[in-house]
């Protein structure tokens, strides 16, 4: 883990060792509270000589997602014991159901939009995050890639979710939509922690707005060929004062737009090459329009 990882988790868990010692003043000498307290001491310990993130079983490094949740493990994943198993499992389920509960519905129909995803996260639960909001007569769509794997980055994900939640139903302006939510996702997390992010809406004349924070470009699939949305910032939660643009441009009817995360075009075949985006960009014409798609870049329809 990095050192200043180390550091950010060493002031919180003095934070906690004081909030535990007054509550030992208050409540008395409980055993829960004097063997959490001791808990933290002994990271205190490890972080003091450098030990701070070792399985005591195997001695190889524990997952840093998980020591970012609780820095009080102890041990890898391999090695953990039939009681810990049963709990990660028990959180891994309702951490699934969570995460389900709060995808979109499948193929919205809604201001002359039609839409469809497909979500299959390469574990129990991950940090991919996609969502549909209907707000007046506009379609607003994201589809975004939280750092890390499983419970703690499915936790951003919901993190994410609340927070344009918010934005969008109290009709945040959508030119200041990203920026806001930066912030709001800067201040709530980690700073080793960050999202790729396609941020968008469309009104019933097909007009569309995206803002695309660092995040794989998405695809505007039209008669004359595909076109590609170029990232207008950087990823979110790395500088909490990071502003983001928008690119307009207008869809006609029958044309598509295909967002998407970087587990499709990274995944790699049997050869080892990656599927990419320009197969994924002639399989979106081929699926639309039929024959064979020119690839270009986010210039020419797409205005700033």
């Amino acid at each position: 883990m990095e050192i200043l990882n180390q550091e950010f988790i060493q002031q919180q868990l003095h934070a906690r060792r004081e909030k535990l010692q007054d509550a030992v003043a208050t409540l008395g000498q409980t055993g829960e509270l004097l063997d959490l307290l001791k808990q933290v001491d002994v990271v205190l310990e490890k972080i003091a000589k450098g030990t701070f993130g070792i399985c005591e079983t195997c001695h190889d490094s524990i997952e840093a997602d998980r020591l970012a949740i609780d820095p009080l493990i102890r041990n890898c994943l391999s090695h953990l014991t039939r009681a810990e198993q049963q709990v990660l499992e028990r959180d891994l389920d309702l951490a699934y159901e969570v995460q389900k509960n709060l995808l979109p519905k499948q193929s919205l129909r809604i201001h002359g939009w039609e839409t469809a995803y497909h979500y299959e996260p390469a574990g129990s639960v991950s940090g991919d995050y996609c969502d549909l909001i209907d707000v007046g007569d506009c379609l607003y769509f994201f589809v975004g890639d939280v750092t890390g794997k499983g419970v703690a980055a499915s936790i951003l994900m919901s993190h994410l979710f609340a927070i344009f939640r918010s934005l969008v139903h109290a009709r945040h302006p959508f030119e200041k939509l990203m920026d806001e939510a930066n912030r709001l996702f800067c201040e709530g997390t980690l700073s080793t922690h960050f999202a790729t992010l396609a941020c968008g809406r469309g009104n019933t004349a097909g007009e569309v707005e995206i803002s695309n924070a660092g995040h794989v470009p998405p695809l505007v699939v039209h008669r004359t060929g595909v076109e590609k949305i170029s990232p207008t910032g950087i990823p979110l939660g790395m500088f909490c004062n990071s502003k983001y643009t928008a690119q307009k441009f207008t869809l006609a009817k029958g044309d598509s737009l295909v967002l998407y995360t970087d587990g499709v075009t990274e995944t790699r075949d049997a050869s080892g090459s990656f599927y990419g985006e320009e197969r994924l960009a002639r399989l979106a014409y081929e699926f639309q329009y039929g024959g064979q798609a020119k690839l270009m870049t986010s210039k020419g329809t797409l205005a700033e």
